[in-house]
This record gives C-alpha cells, structure tokens and sequence, in this order.
C-alpha cells in the first residue's frame, strides 16, 4: 500500500508521515527532505538558487545519507528548497528517486506537496493536509526555539503564506489536492490526534475495498 500526505501545513506533517508508517509497518520518505537538500547545497556554495543547471547537478549528486543534516530543517533553507522544487529540472532528476521508494514493499508512505497528483498518482490512500496559516507559523516559531533558534513569528507567517502562493501557482507540479484525496484539518489537533485522524481515513478506505 502507497500512502500519500500532502499540503501546505508542513509543520508536523514529516511527524505525522513518520508516525503512520510506524503504525503500518511501512517505510517513510519525507520528500521535502529531498528538495532541502538540493537547496542546502547551492546555500553552501553561495550558488543562485534560479539556476537549474546547478540545481540539476546538486539534484544528480543527492546523498540519502545528508537527510539527517539538522541544517536542512533552518527556515532558510526550507524558502531555498521552495524556490528549487518549482525549477522542471529538478522535479524530473528526484521523480524517479521518489518513485522507486514508494514501489518497494511493504508499503510507503511519502509526504510532500504533489505526492498524490504527480509522484504517485496511484496511491491507495491520499490525505491532504491542511492548518489555518497562524498556527502552522506558531507551531514553526515553537520548533525554530527549542532548537535555540531565534524566531519572527510575523516574519514567518509572512513566509508561509508567500510559499503556499508560490507553491500553488508554480507550472510545474503545483500545490493542489487530488480529485480523490481526504482533507484532514489539524489546525486544532496535536499530533497525536492528528495521527489518529490519518488512521482512521486509511482505516475507511481499506474498509470499502
């Protein structure tokens, strides 16, 4: 079984992924991980994060084994990586990568932003999840501090609500629910609730099959 988590409330969403798949049994890909990573490594050699043809080869170069970097999780590099999925080239080198995780078994599950629309648009389960944009940047403000970070909740709710625009009105692969994908609504669910939530839609769509 293929589950997909998308959205534009990605504060907590890699938990919730994560989370699932423990329940499952499944394997777990936080794609945006994988874009973050690109973006990081034109950061890292002070590149222009709108050239392609250097975030292509970054793309080319990936290493799985920098997913852990606690750097990929700074607020600057999740606005580089913003700008970086939207390039065509990018999205095409990490589709197949993205693609062949979620084929293994036992099962997978991937979030991101086009997991159902375009990575796997056959995926058994499609969840899209989504927050009131004032509490997906106190929730931001909270993580950015008890990594001892400073942080601008005005300035990040500002961030947020510019990326969901960017994100929705890209070309390519934009931010939009599938046909077929369940909303769930965790502005006011913590993660265990929200956890619950995202088992009970799988649970009801394994029900009808």
């Amino acid at each position: 079984m293929i589950i997909a988590i998308d959205g534009p409330a990605a504060s907590g969403k890699g938990t919730l992924g994560k989370r699932l798949a423990h329940h499952y049994g499944y394997r777990h890909l936080d794609t945006g991980v994988i874009y973050r990573a690109v973006a990081h490594a034109l950061l890292e050699m002070g590149a222009d994060l709108h050239n392609e043809a250097l975030a292509i080869a970054a793309a080319r170069q990936l290493d799985p084994k920098t997913f852990g970097n606690p750097a990929l999780k700074s607020h600057e590099v999740g606005n580089a990586a913003s700008i970086v999925s939207a390039l065509p080239g990018v999205r095409e080198v990490l589709l197949n990568f993205q693609r062949q995780f979620a084929s293994h078994p036992p099962g997978a599950v991937l979030d991101g932003r086009d997991i159902g629309t375009v990575i796997c648009p056959d995926a058994d389960v499609k969840i899209f999840v989504v927050a009131d944009p004032r509490v997906r940047a106190r929730r931001r403000t909270l993580e950015a501090q008890s990594r001892g970070e400073q942080a601008d909740e005005a300035a990040i709710l500002a961030d947020i609500i510019k990326r969901d625009e960017r994100d929705q009105n890209r070309p390519t692969a934009p931010l939009r629910a599938a046909p077929d994908a369940h909303t769930l609504d965790n502005s006011n669910l913590g993660i265990d609730e929200s956890v619950q939530a995202a088992i009970d839609i799988v649970e009801a769509v394994r029900a009808k099959r």
